[in-house]
């Protein structure tokens, strides 16, 4: 017997998560449908042009404003950076270079050189 196989889908956040978009950006046939594996991967693969515009110039999910600024999302919050912000905002922002941002920046800086010596220590004693 030969079992039959669901289509596996997501909600329209679920997907725009996983594509590192703002959701309320997407089209609108995009926010109102559900989204197979299947389409998910070609999004990936060979990502249709609102996409590109989107990753290239937002407005973009906190997640990736934190990562392109170099902080936490929690560093964002605590500067006040609440919003989806776009590539030229996020652009404008490392040029001000903000007091907010520099101390966020040396935070993290912190965090990554405590987990590489954590783990350093872990291996060696492994």
């Amino acid at each position: 017997m030969k079992s039959q196989q669901t289509t596996q889908t997501m909600k329209p956040a679920t997907a725009a998560k996983k594509l590192g978009v703002y959701l309320p950006a997407t089209p609108q046939e995009f926010q109102e449908g559900v989204v197979t594996r299947a389409e998910l991967n070609e999004f990936q693969a060979n990502p249709p042009a609102w996409l590109q515009e989107l990753r290239r110039n937002g407005p973009h999910p906190r997640p990736v404003v934190a990562a392109r600024l170099g902080v936490s999302i929690a560093g964002l919050a605590r500067g006040g950076v609440t919003e989806a912000l776009t590539t030229e905002q996020i652009e404008a922002l490392r040029q001000e270079r903000p007091e907010w941002l520099e101390k966020e920046r040396a935070t993290q800086a912190e965090v990554r050189k405590e987990a590489a010596r954590i783990k350093g220590k872990q291996a060696q004693e492994d």
